[in-house]
């Protein structure tokens, strides 16, 4: 008891006349905001899902894994992460049972084969859909037929009405929406990441696609790769140098390993990120997105992080990726006037094949 009579002893005490909660005003405003949240995310989630078709499909020759797509996302609520399942009805208006169609990329081929956000898709040829993993089912199934028409029973107002669609080719990466205002993005190599951050930056779909088609470069030049090779390589180049003092007689604790590991992964960095603003450049203007004021977004990233203005450790800074951006914005449209194929001007190391990416 004394000890916490001490503890609080400088403790303020409110000293306003606080109005009463009432938990029902509490609780209805909540659920007003959850349902307010869980829209703008899918809806958010739907632009992400757009660009991402059209540079997969318009960039799949650069892309070492591709799969059958059809561009639309359906769901049920029992297919919905469990947070937002008590919203989702009233938020997307989907059902528990039959998988509904939230989105559909325009020009797509759902789109193409009439399907529409609403419609509930009951069968794929002599497969019913399940109402749980709904998605992971769906990509699944399109890719284990490749490009063959599929026919996709669906139901619209109460009434079923099959309608055959033809897949298409596309890079397979899978692309993550994450809702964190940080301005970022990443690629492991495995999927690209886009946090909701950015896409508060992007105030076009040509800026976002410049974005998803920067991620989509460092997965396909394997710069991932490349650095973990980098690190390796230092850690290695260090661990020599610890055991020259370990023999003799001092004990580095393998600090030369850690920090020419860390110069490791540092080496080429900047070159790796412009590398990909090039690539991605060329990515979006193949997907038929208009380059002009694209470079814009580096303005913003600027505005949201200061520091990125000016300070290069394993990024180009803002002002530097800006100009490059207008640069490759000019080389393109040369490209395009002059009738030459949209394909990155990339030097090829010795005894490496040159990666034939033309169509």
């Amino acid at each position: 008891m004394i000890a916490g009579a001490w503890l609080c002893a400088g403790c303020a005490i409110p000293i306003s006349r606080l109005p009463d909660l009432p938990a029902d005003q509490v609780e209805a405003e909540h659920r007003k905001q959850q349902i307010a949240q869980m829209r703008e995310y899918y809806a958010q989630l739907a632009r992400v899902d757009a660009v991402a078709f059209r540079l997969r499909v318009a960039n799949r020759d650069f892309c070492e894994n591709v799969g059958a797509q059809i561009g639309m996302h359906a769901t049920t609520v029992r297919s919905l992460p469990r947070k937002y399942r008590s919203y989702s009805h009233e938020a997307l208006n989907v059902s528990w049972t039959k998988p509904t169609v939230i989105s559909v990329v325009q020009g797509s081929p759902a789109a193409q084969a009439g399907i529409k956000v609403g419609d509930e898709i009951i069968m794929l040829d002599d497969d019913p859909v399940p109402a749980t993993s709904t998605a992971g089912f769906i990509a699944g199934y399109l890719r284990s037929r490749g490009e063959q028409p599929v026919r996709v029973l669906l139901q619209r107002d109460g009434v079923e009405q099959t309608v055959t669609v033809k897949p298409i080719l596309a890079c397979a990466i899978p692309i993550v929406y994450v809702t964190d205002s940080a301005p970022n993005a990443f690629s492991d190599g495995d999927k690209i990441t886009i946090y909701s951050g950015i896409l508060a930056l992007t105030h076009t779909d040509a800026q976002l696609a410049v974005v998803i088609g920067h991620e989509l470069a460092h997965a396909n030049l394997g710069h991932r790769q490349k650095k973990t090779i980098n690190t390796v390589l230092g850690m290695a180049g260090g661990a020599v140098i610890d055991g020259g003092f370990a023999v003799g007689g001092l004990y580095t604790g393998g600090v030369f390993s850690r920090y020419l590991g860390q110069a490791g992964a540092m080496a080429y960095s900047v070159g790796f990120e412009r590398e990909a603003d090039y690539v991605g450049a060329y990515y979006a203007a193949r997907a038929g997105y208009d380059l002009d004021g694209t470079e814009e977004v580096w303005r913003a990233m600027g505005q949201a992080d200061p520091d990125s203005i000016s300070f290069a450790r394993t990024h180009p800074t803002t002002a530097m990726r800006f100009v490059q951006m207008r640069q490759v914005a000019a080389e393109i449209a040369e490209k395009k006037r002059n009738h030459q194929p949209l394909v990155p001007d990339l030097r090829v190391p010795p005894n490496e094949p040159a990666h034939d990416a033309s169509y």
